[in-house]
């Protein structure tokens, strides 16, 4: 057995994962509201909670903390990754997407009606999981125009 393959799987329910992370359930449920996670839901409906997800809500954690950075100001950030860059968007798939434009909010965080985004889902979309680590999220926004 791959345990890397472990890290995607969603094993900590919420109160697990918020007992983990030291914090409350009602702040990891304002980050999912914000857009800032998705967490998996179970067939009844339960958030479960992954590895890249404890990662992820670390390093929002960690902004927020240390580096004094608000919810909106973390949203505005996660919308600079290029996401049309990484997954390949056509031209018009781009032009006609509204993460192209809006820099408010992740593309996870946006409804996609249409473009290649429409019929996938986003949590297993790469620009959401690749980028659960602060340090990956720096490093492609350093990058962008290289």
């Amino acid at each position: 057995m791959d345990l890397n393959k472990l890290d995607d799987k969603p094993i900590f329910p919420i109160r697990t994962a918020a007992e983990l992370l030291k914090i409350s359930i009602p702040t990891l449920r304002l980050y999912e509201k914000e857009g800032l996670i998705i967490p998996h839901k179970t067939n009844s409906n339960q958030r479960a909670y992954s590895k890249h997800d404890l990662e992820r809500i670390e390093c929002i954690r960690k902004s927020i903390k240390k580096s004094k950075i608000s919810i909106n100001g973390i949203k505005a950030m996660l919308a600079m990754i290029p996401c049309w860059q990484i997954i390949g968007c056509s031209d018009l798939d781009r032009d006609n997407c509204i993460s192209y434009s809006d820099s408010s909010k992740p593309c996870w965080a946006h409804k996609h009606d249409n473009g290649v985004c429409a019929t996938n889902e986003c949590r297993e979309c790469t620009v959401y999981k690749d980028f659960s680590e602060c340090s990956k999220v720096k490093e492609t926004i350093q990058n962008i125009g290289k």
